[in-house]
């Protein structure tokens, strides 16, 4: 594969991050219009939301059937534009039934999403030899930043959610299917086509991933406390403003952002294994500042921390899986690409059940517990032997920006 190929390749991933930042950051940050239109009671909202992360790990056990007979590029080139089409469904439709319909379609094309862009950015890294996952996971925290901004103007204009999405949609939906004409699967392209659907076939030994798995999962378990609890920890616990309340999951969000845009840089230097123990050191650490503060103040430091310690973990997870099972990487990811959706299925619930047991202060303490349990698997974002794959893979390493 030629270095223009790959620079080209990576700036189209880097897109497709993006855009589906901005599109979740749509759908999630309006949820109380979403429950608005289409009157769904309280009892009833959590059923459709956790079936979106349940219909995601099924979208991603679906990729790894799919791309043993076609690339991750191509499932990524129409999992992304069904992903838009579903959000724009939720904010035309006027039916209960529709929303299920339009989140059921958003689900499964999204597991598909997330899987295949990263498979392909696993490819890319290799391909690369040196760490440029951070960097692609920068633009899916870049996205979600815009995507947030843009609900807060529609909030703020009192817009229908069509009148929201219709737009954003009308201009990413293009700009994704013309990016998707450069996207580059390093791996199959160095393999051959007939040679990487075998791979793909090759067994990953559930042991060996478990550790990853688990990291996957105590992650977003991290991100989904902070996502779910923060602005209600900070006025409920520590007795803020509403509009004070707001300010730790963006203070998170900028910090995630900036994190990962340099988080390459300390892999390259230091290596993944010190990058994701000093992460995990970070994020603890910022669970507890969390659980003693005595201030507002206080609680939106320690939720800072959280953004800067949670934001390199998963992408190194991904990595890690590339580099464990080198010659089955499509498979390993996308299998740990599921425990992505069980952290962001089991976090809010068990903090939530937690802090009615106990106390919220106490509740915070779970996510740090597992953040921490991180340690112990640190070594396996290690270079490791593929016992599968027939050896150590030795990647090229290119100059290409």
């Amino acid at each position: 594969m030629t270095d223009a190929r790959l620079r080209h390749g990576r700036l189209s991933l880097a897109l497709s991050f993006f855009v589906q930042g901005v599109t979740f950051a749509l759908l999630v940050t309006r949820i109380p219009a979403i429950q608005d239109r289409y009157g769904i009671s309280d009892a009833l909202l959590p059923v459709f939301l956790a079936a979106v992360p349940i219909l995601a790990g099924v979208g991603s056990v679906g990729t790894e059937k799919l791309v043993a007979r076609a690339r991750p590029g191509v499932v990524l080139r129409w999992a992304q534009p069904v992903v838009l089409l579903a959000l724009l469904g939720a904010g035309a439709g006027g039916e209960v039934w529709q929303l299920g319909i339009a989140l059921a379609a958003f689900g499964l094309s999204v597991g598909a999403l997330d899987a295949s862009m990263n498979m392909l950015g696993v490819s890319l890294q290799r391909a690369y030899g040196r760490s440029i996952m951070l960097g692609f996971h920068a633009t899916y925290s870049l996205g979600g930043i815009a995507g947030a901004s843009l609900a807060w103007a529609g909030a703020h204009w009192n817009l229908s959610l069509l009148v929201s999405y219709l737009p954003v949609v009308a201009v990413l939906l293009p700009a994704a299917l013309i990016g998707s004409r450069w996207y580059a699967d390093a791996h199959a392209d160095s393999a051959g086509a007939g040679d990487s659907a075998g791979a793909a076939s090759k067994p990953v030994a559930f042991k060996l991933l478990l550790p990853l798995c688990l990291v996957m999962a105590f992650a977003y378990i991290g991100d989904s406390t902070v996502s779910n609890w923060s602005a209600k920890y900070l006025q409920d616990v520590l007795g803020s403003s509403e509009e004070l309340a707001t300010v730790p999951y963006n203070a998170y969000m900028v910090t995630t952002l900036l994190g990962r845009a340099v988080g390459d840089l300390g892999v390259r230097r230091f290596g993944p294994v010190a990058v994701v123990r000093c992460g995990s050191l970070l994020a603890g650490a910022g669970f507890a500042v969390v659980a003693v503060a005595s201030a507002a103040w206080m609680g939106i430091l320690g939720f800072t921390m959280l953004g800067l310690g949670l934001c390199v973990i998963v992408p190194q997870t991904f990595a890690a899986a590339g580099r464990l099972f080198p010659a089955a990487s499509d498979t390993a990811v996308a299998r740990l690409n599921i425990f992505n959706y069980v952290g962001f299925l089991i976090g809010s619930p068990l903090v939530g059940a937690v802090g009615d047991l106990w106390n919220y202060r106490g509740a915070m303490l779970v996510p740090m517990v597992m953040v921490l349990v991180t340690l112990v698997y640190a070594r396996s974002f290690g270079a490791r032997q593929d016992r599968y794959g027939g050896g150590h893979e030795h990647p090229r390493t290119v100059d290409v920006g």
